[in-house]
């Protein structure tokens, strides 16, 4: 019997993977954002769930200001 278990991260551990910074990451858990659950004050994110998230984002960076 196989289980597919979710692949729960810190936000350290996901900042290190380069998906996003650990403060974005910071800010979107505190606007509840992020699929995650709380151990104790830690926050673990299921990193698979939040993939999915990002990649269904549309975004037309065409549109975007050019930065200096």
């Amino acid at each position: 019997m196989t289980t597919d278990r979710p692949n729960m991260m810190t936000i350290r551990q996901i900042a290190k993977t380069g998906l996003l910074s650990e403060h974005a990451l910071r800010l979107m858990l505190r606007a509840g954002k992020l699929p995650a659950i709380y151990i104790g004050k830690k926050a673990l994110i299921n990193y698979d769930k939040l993939v999915d998230q990002l990649e269904s984002l549309d975004v037309d960076v065409s549109q975007m200001p050019e930065q200096k």
